[in-house]
């Protein structure tokens, strides 16, 4: 399969499932309400514990370890089937083992993670800690799926087969809204459900089961579908002597990384229980809005390219590593600028989806404002990270984890001391500074790792994105403005239709300008990206690749 197919793929899966997952956290906000529900903020603690696991694993751990050995392990006779059936019983037993034990402390996990109210009253109350806890019990679960989604979606990676791994979210966001629709029609919306006195155990169970197994049905996806790998699996708890000592060893620096970053987690989840007004759910939702670009442009293009690299890292062809980073950076680039400059445009109107007024909108702009900080480098680090884990290299990733944790702690102390209705906004800011900051490094890290990769001509590219997103966002502020969406009673913030409406019309027009202008000036980076698209469509043809020399 050619790259462009496999981003093509990744990519349209992942729009379809963040599109869904989108009406999800609309649905989950009619349900129980976002900024100022006591409710939602518990609820949000108690689903964060785990999906703090699954963020640590996905962003990298399992892939980067997982993906060059299975590739390795393919050259082998039985192609790597032994491997696999090994490494995917050994990470079972211990991602089974590690959810039975996050459950049973379920209760002092929430201790660690959020502040109780002390004598100001700043943090979770007795009650709204009480219910936390009563959900992180539901929640927890989930670890063990997460693991055995992204487990087996790596091996799906490896084999060059995206489609399962990629839309099986899908079917989870089905699940999950089917079942918020029932808790919806059984205990009615935010209006009675915000209350924390209202929540006995039918409201805890009905919630923590739908969002528990719209996970447990998305690892069952790839369970089912495994044999499109061409591989068999059988339980094999014979692990010594296949191999695993190079995974083991690279797994260990990881392992520091995932330890590393479950502090981090701690201390920004302790500084955002914090605030008021705006919440950890309303931090949730705001990153679930800024991370929309990153998880179908970056992740999809950098999980394609990061397949290739590993291929090219196995024969040690070091120009080809070059190539590939030159044209993911370049391609990631000149989409993540539109989106970041789309999202700040819409995102009072767009806050307005799932707040119930204007006022209460304005505590979630500016949480999206910060993040939106640090998209591009964002996702750019995402995939420079990659091509040290291509190379088998993840040292060198532990070693700058422990510089940058401190950086953000240091930033993540300042935002502890805003006033409290600042606090979720200067979290998000503090959290986008450190991004920034850290993909710098990296860009030095790479460039030292494997030689110059066309950075020249990568920072022009982006330079010639960002004005033309700059022509964009000042048509699309136009737009917004005329609609209304920056006032109150103004039709893109009066109800819910004139904001989506106010949306789509400001993105379109900003998205024809900004690949119009694209389109007019030739650029070699959009017609290569028009390639990929179009690969998807074709049959048995591979797609023109424009790429420059690095």
């Amino acid at each position: 399969m050619s790259t462009g197919k496999a981003s093509a793929i990744i990519a349209a899966g992942t729009m379809v499932s963040r599109l869904l997952g989108f009406a999800k956290m609309v649905l989950l906000a009619v349900a129980i309400g976002q900024s100022g529900s006591l409710a939602a903020e518990a609820f949000g603690m108690a689903n964060q514990l785990p999906n703090n696991v699954y963020a640590l694993v996905a962003g990298g751990v399992m892939s980067a370890v997982l993906v060059p050995q299975i590739v390795r392990a393919s050259k082998g006779a039985d192609g790597g089937a032994s491997y696999v059936s090994k490494i995917v019983t050994l990470g079972g037993t211990v991602f089974l083992l590690l959810t039975v034990v996050a459950t049973l402390i379920a209760p002092l996990l929430v201790d660690v993670y959020a502040v109780s109210a002390g004598a100001d009253g700043r943090g979770f109350s007795a009650e709204q800690m009480a219910l936390a806890v009563a959900l992180a019990y539901w929640c927890m679960p989930q670890i063990f799926f997460y693991a055995i989604y992204t487990l087996l979606g790596e091996i799906y990676n490896a084999r060059s087969q995206f489609g399962p791994y990629t839309w099986a979210p899908v079917v989870n966001n089905l699940v999950s809204i089917a079942g918020l629709g029932v808790f919806i029609l059984m205990f009615g919306n935010d209006k009675i459900n915000r209350s924390i006195d209202v929540w006995d155990w039918d409201r805890v169970t009905v919630l923590g089961a739908v969002t528990t197994g719209g996970v447990a049905v998305q690892a069952l996806v790839l369970v089912l579908f495994f044999r499109k790998t061409g591989l068999d699996f059988k339980l094999d708890f014979g692990w010594r002597s296949v191999g695993l000592g190079a995974t083991g060893r690279a797994a260990s620096w990881l392992f520091g990384i995932v330890i590393i970053g479950q502090i981090k987690g701690i201390v920004q989840s302790r500084v955002a229980s914090l605030g008021e007004g705006a919440n950890i759910a309303t931090m949730q939702n705001s990153w679930y809005i800024f991370s929309l670009p990153h998880s179908i442009i970056a992740v999809s293009i950098a999980i394609a390219f990061f397949t290739r690299m590993s291929h090219h890292a196995a024969r040690t062809d070091m120009p080809g590593i070059r190539q590939d980073l030159s044209s993911a950076l370049r391609s990631v680039g000149m989409l993540t600028t539109i989106s970041a400059l789309v999202l700040a445009v819409i995102a009072v109107p767009f806050s307005r989806i799932l707040e119930g007024g204007f006022d209460p909108t304005l505590a979630m702009p500016f949480t999206i404002w910060a993040f939106l900080v640090c998209l591009v480098a964002f996702s750019a680090e995402y995939v420079l990270q990659r091509v040290f884990f291509a190379l088998g290299d993840t040292r060198t990733a532990f070693v700058y984890a422990c510089v940058g944790m401190f950086i953000t702690f240091a930033l993540l102390w300042w935002a502890s001391t805003l006033p409290a209705e600042w606090v979720i906004a200067g979290t998000a800011l503090a959290v986008s500074i450190a991004n920034l900051i850290s993909c710098a490094v990296w860009l030095v890290l790479v460039r030292r790792k494997i030689g110059q990769f066309g950075f020249k001509l990568i920072g022009l590219r982006h330079i010639q994105y960002l004005a033309y997103g700059l022509v964009s966002a000042a048509a699309g502020f136009g737009v917004v403005l005329a609609l209304g969406g920056y006032r109150a009673g103004g039709f893109g913030t009066v109800n819910i239709a004139g904001a989506v409406t106010t949306c789509i019309v400001a993105g379109v027009v900003m998205g024809a300008i900004y690949f119009g202008l694209l389109f007019i000036t030739r650029n070699p980076d959009f017609r290569a990206t028009v390639g990929i698209v179009l690969d998807k469509f074709r049959r048995g043809r591979p797609a023109p690749e424009a790429v420059e020399p690095v």
